[in-house]
């Protein structure tokens, strides 16, 4: 008998299909990988704005994370934004007593106002409990400062900032520059021991379907694990996902705000 390679995400649900939980199913399905997931907040959410946001209590985080942990099982783990430091923890304690791997964490700590969407103890939190764990995490530059403590503000200060968020426990770091100026868009993959980090350039797209982009690149990397990449692989594999996704995405128009990428760009037209 067959069986799939299993993907899980533990995030909020986007009631406009483009980011969180929705997008995070589709790029597991669109790459090859049986989706699961784990849902820690409804959101009422279009390409226009999010208007209410419900969150899940982490008892039933729980539940959810041991009813597909015990029975189904995963072979890697994308984890998106987390609400409080209750939520947190009971997210680490469940990927620990299950002794999961491959676990991509998308650190989702600012808004794209630049408003932080986390409590200073939700933060200390997370560095303390989920950056250990993770094989790779996936911040841009403001989540990388709030992580920090400090700015990051140019591609010098990136490297630096990769080896430093390196010491907080994870085995790899995908630091994304997409806030820098500039023609290119360069991120930096740093994995831990390496002397110097691993430059990833692609060109910016024009368009305004980037909804949900950062949520598609950390579940990508992580259906790529799943399928038995290494973490280089599959992070040169996901951000190609991505790129096509945004080129192919850019000709379409859905709802009057930011629309999403193209998740099945490989499948439909």
């Amino acid at each position: 008998m067959k069986t799939y390679k299993r993907a899980l995400t533990i995030a909020g649900s986007d009631s406009g299909g483009g980011a969180g939980i929705q997008a995070d199913l589709k790029t597991f399905s669109a790459i090859g990988c049986f989706g699961l997931s784990v849902v820690t907040a409804l959101t009422a959410q279009n390409t226009v704005a999010v208007t209410a946001i419900h969150p899940v209590p982490p008892e039933f985080i729980t539940r959810q994370l041991d009813a597909v942990l015990t029975d189904i099982g995963v072979d890697a783990v994308k984890i998106g934004m987390l609400h409080s430091p209750d939520v947190i923890e009971a997210v680490a304690d469940a990927l620990r007593r299950h002794a999961v791997t491959n676990i991509v964490l998308d650190p989702v700590m600012v808004a794209k106002s630049g408003d932080k969407l986390l409590q200073d103890d939700a933060v200390a939190a997370l560095k303390s409990s989920l950056v250990p764990m993770a094989d790779v995490i996936t911040p841009n530059l403001p989540e990388a400062g709030v992580l920090l403590g400090r700015d990051v503000n140019s591609e010098k200060e990136m490297a630096a900032a990769c080896r430093e968020l390196a010491r907080l426990g994870c085995r790899a770091v995908l630091l994304k520059g997409g806030h820098l100026e500039g023609a290119q868009s360069p991120d930096l993959l740093y994995v831990g021991g390496a002397a110097d980090p691993l430059r990833l350039e692609a060109g910016r797209i024009d368009t305004p379907n980037s909804h949900g982009t950062g949520c598609t690149l950390s579940s990508a990397t992580a259906a790529y694990l799943a399928l038995g990449h290494p973490i280089e692989t599959a992070v040169r594999k996901a951000k190609q996902y991505v790129l096509m996704a945004l080129t192919t995405g850019a000709e379409y128009t859905l709802g009057q705000g930011h629309g999403p990428v193209h998740h099945f760009h490989a499948f439909w037209d």
